[in-house]
Formats: C-alpha cells, structure tokens, sequence
C-alpha cells in the first residue's frame, strides 16, 4: 500500500512537471503580426476593442549570453541569504512576511492562468476595458483587462486567503503551477546559445548545493511558501501526518523556457520554409494554425521527450538510494543533448546556433530609433544646389558657399548671367552674407535693367 502510494506521488509530481511546460511553451508563442498590420492598427490610433486582439501579447525578458553567464551567481546568493535568514532568524515571522509577499504575485498569476484556461476553453470574446497613464505624450502605465479578469481576480483573492490561514498543499500546488507557467511564458532564451550557457551554469549550481552543502534542502524544507510542487507519498498514513515529495520550480521553469525556444524555432523554420516574410499579411485561419498544433515540431517533441526521460532518471535513482537529487544533473544534459542530436540528425547545426529572437521591446526600440532617425532627417537644412556659370557639379560649383554667395553679387555687377535657382526657397545662408544679401535674395531684377540699359545704348549708337 506505501509502495502504491509513493508511485501515485511520483506520477502526480511527473505531471505537475510536465503540463506548465507543454501548455506555457504554446502560450510563448507571439500571435504573428504583419507589418502591414501594425501600420494599420497605428493608424487608427485607438486601443483594441476585444480581449483577443493582436495587440494583447504580453511584454516578454529576454535572456542574453551574458544574463546566462550570472544564473548561477546570482542563484547562489540568493540562496545562501535564505540559509542564513533562516539559520539565525525567527523562521516562523520570515514564512510570514514570504507569505504575505507571494500571496500578491500568486493573485496576478492565478489571475492570469484562469483568464488564459477559461479563454483556451470556451474561446469566448470578451469587450477590453483601457486604464492608461500618459504622461508628456507617453505611457507610463497601461492596464487592460475584462470581465472575466475581475472575476478570476476574485476567485485568486478567495485562494489566495485559503492558502494563507490553512496553508494547504493542495492550493500550494496550485499557486506553484500558476508561478511556473508564468514564468515560461514571460521569460525567453534570445538564443540556444545563451539557453545551453544558462543550463551547463545551473547543472554546476545544482551539484555544488545539493551535493557538497545542505544549504538546498534546508531551504526547500523551512521555506513555506509556493516555491515547489509537493505531493503525499501517502493519502491516508497511518500515523496521522503527512509525508511529501517534492520538485522545486526551478526543476520547471529552468528546462521549460529551454523547451519552449524549440517550439519557436520550430515554428520560425516553417515560417521560412512556406515564405512568410514580416512585411507580408498572414490568413487569421493561418495564424491561429501557426500559433497551435499546424506545424511539424521536431525539436520541441526531442526536448520535451528529453525532459520526461531526465526527470524519470531523477525519481528513479531518488527512489533507489532513498536521497535527494539535484534535478538539473540529469534534465540539462538531457535538453541539451535532445537538441544537439536533432540537429545533428536534420543537418541544421549552423541553423541552430546561428537562430536569434526579437523580443517585443527590442522590436520598439528599434522602431523608436527608426521614428528618432527618419525625424532628424527632416530637420536637417535644404540645401539649394546652382550651375554658377553653367558649370556641372564635378567642378566643384554644385552647392552654394557663403564663398559663392558673395562671388554672386560681383558677377551681377560683371553682367553675368545669374544662376538658376532650382528651389524657390531662399538660402539662409545668402540673408547673412554682407552687403550683396539683397541682391543674392532677388538678383533677377538687376540683372535685367542691365541688360535693358546696355541693349538701348546698343540701338542709339546704330541710329
């Protein structure tokens, strides 16, 4: 009977595992926007009218080389801080105050992971209410939200104060799951470059803390807040108290944001392989196909089959020698080899390393930078080109000087024929020249009572 309930713990915990990845990497996917599109939605200049609209894609953080390289800094500082708080404070007031802190995240996430459940499932459309903030022309706050949100926040708010007075495994799990899936969905590798850096970096991690100190498992163990998913190795124990197993959600969130990049390069190789270009408008039928289950996912089904296997290994030898185990020991090795291998396979090892994302802020910056350019282009002088004694530009007279503004006036006083001006525009440059600025802002006029003089004097002398 103890045997039959650890194994229905071990599957519990598997599938607690598995689904945020598998659901989180799908939902990481961008609804794809055209640019004509997005031109268009500028255009109108409102916000969307309905709570599926393209533009309700959240703002993605994107994770560099060098963010990779610190992980497993980072982490350990982290780390090592709870184990002194913990060693040498009131563990009772710290849970407190950890509660009372991740009891506000868990009523935004389950928030956000009931809208996206009830939304997936009913496919119902909803009117999409604004709260903006704009302040000197820019946002600096935005909410949208709907119905269904302040529905689903009051049902958060009602788990999240079940969780805090009783504190129950169960709704533990619960706010786990929704942190996980989150998580996936907010946090992107920019490359599988930076998403092999960040799992070799946290596979050292996991060893040294789980293997070479007790900081890890005292941590998991005096920390009581939704930081894991825990499941009783025994439903009905005989003694009365319940005895868990548990998985960190690093063990998911880690090897999940890893998962979902393959899902997108999978998806970014069909894109190019049936020619679907940016600038290009994509069928809404077609969209929706792209963003679900209508394209060939190779490198996704070898991770998450990497991942499945790993996290088996990790139970098993759990099992067998009756101690923790570092989970990243054995799901890093096995992510990053499922891709490598794939790629060996298909012939796309270059495409693989070479492959790159663009988060959405990055898209905005360089779309602000290209605004910034193309208005500092318009504010930039006229310059007013002339052919002074029909010379051509390769002679070094195509654009006026204050030099040639001034050798201007003294041929009109020579009876030069003046040049051409091209725009009707005056030069700035010639209101300031010295005293032919006059001449150089009309110089038709002279020239032709000149011309009216020498011509008459011309007819006298005939006579």
């Amino acid at each position: 009977m103890a045997e039959a309930g650890l194994f229905l713990a071990y599957a519990a915990i598997g599938t607690m595992a598995v689904a945020p990845i598998y659901f989180g990497s799908f939902s990481s996917l961008d609804r794809l926007k055209s640019a004509a599109s997005k031109s268009k939605t500028s255009e109108k200049g409102h916000f969307a009218e309905f709570s599926d609209s393209e533009d309700e894609d959240e703002e993605s953080e994107a994770v560099t080389a060098e963010d990779a390289y610190m992980f497993p800094v980072y982490g350990s500082a982290a780390l090592f801080s709870m184990y002194v708080i913990f060693k040498y404070l009131n563990k009772d007031w710290v849970n407190f105050l950890l509660s009372g802190y991740f009891a506000l995240l868990g009523v935004a996430a389950l928030t956000q992971l009931g809208v996206r459940v009830v939304k997936g499932v009913t496919g119902v459309k909803l009117p999409l209410y604004h709260l903006n903030l704009v302040h000197h022309s820019k946002s600096v706050f935005d909410l949208r939200f709907t119905n269904l949100h302040l529905g689903m926040m009051g049902a958060s708010m009602l788990c999240t104060a079940c969780y805090v007075y009783t504190k129950n495994w169960a709704v533990s799990n619960l706010f786990g799951l929704a942190f996980s899936f989150s998580a996936i969905i907010l946090i992107r590798l920019d490359s599988f470059k930076s998403g092999m850096i960040m799992l070799a970096g946290l596979f050292v991690y996991d060893i040294f803390w789980v293997f070479g100190t007790e900081v890890m498992v005292s941590v998991a163990k005096n920390f009581d807040a939704p930081i894991k998913v825990v499941f009783p190795k025994n439903l009905f124990p005989a003694e009365g108290k319940l005895a868990f197993t548990m998985l960190g959600l690093g063990d998911i969130v880690v090897p999940g944001i890893f998962v979902a990049l393959c899902l997108r390069f999978d998806r970014q190789r069909y894109l190019s392989s049936i020619g679907y270009a940016k600038d290009k408008a994509l069928p809404r039928v077609l969209n929706n196909k792209h963003r679900g289950f209508g394209f060939p996912t190779p490198y996704f089904n070898a991770c998450m089959a990497a991942y499945v296997a790993g996290l088996a290994t990790t139970i098993t030898v759990m099992h067998t020698f009756k101690a923790a185990q570092p989970a990243l020991l054995y799901l890093s090795p096995a992510c990053i080899l499922a891709v490598i291998v794939t790629a060996v396979a298909r012939g796309e090892v270059s495409a693989v390393f070479s492959y790159s994302e663009e988060t959405k802020k990055d898209e905005d910056e360089s779309a602000e930078s290209a605004k910034e350019k193309t208005k500092s282009e318009d504010k930039a002088p006229v310059v007013h080109r002339y052919n002074l004694r029909n010379q051509g530009p390769a002679s070094g007279a195509g654009l006026m000087t204050p030099a040639s503004a001034g050798e201007l006036a003294d041929d009109e006083q020579e009876n030069v024929k003046p040049p051409r001006v091209l725009d009707e525009k005056v030069n700035p440059i010639s209101e300031i020249s010295d005293d032919g600025s006059e001449e150089a802002a009309a110089p038709a006029t002279p020239v032709k009572g000149k011309k009216g003089k020498k011509s008459g004097s011309k007819a006298k002398a005939k006579k």
